[in-house]
């Protein structure tokens, strides 16, 4: 199923913290697939906030489940996103 960025977001925000998987380009243009969720909260070690806010650069944070840590997810360069067995193509 072909869905736009902004479906994809509302899916991803409607999992709530439920696992799902998402490819896309990474900055150096390699394909990944990353499988996370949300609802985990981040705790900075430091103490300090992020210098940017994610929403303005189209990010969301989520933790990976592989690699259990917190990565940004890109929505300009999302691929697919799949959610319960459900595969959508990101037009």
């Amino acid at each position: 199923m072909n869905i736009t960025t902004d479906k994809a977001k509302e899916l991803i925000r409607e999992t709530n913290g439920r696992i799902f998987s998402s490819t896309f380009i990474k900055k150096d243009n390699t394909i990944r697939t990353l499988t996370a969720r949300l609802g985990k909260r981040y705790k900075s070690k430091t103490g300090k906030q992020a210098p940017y806010k994610a929403k303005e650069f189209n990010l969301l944070p989520v933790y990976d489940m592989q690699i259990k840590a917190f990565r940004m997810l890109n929505f300009n360069t999302l691929l697919t996103l799949t959610i319960n067995k459900n595969k959508y193509k990101i037009i």
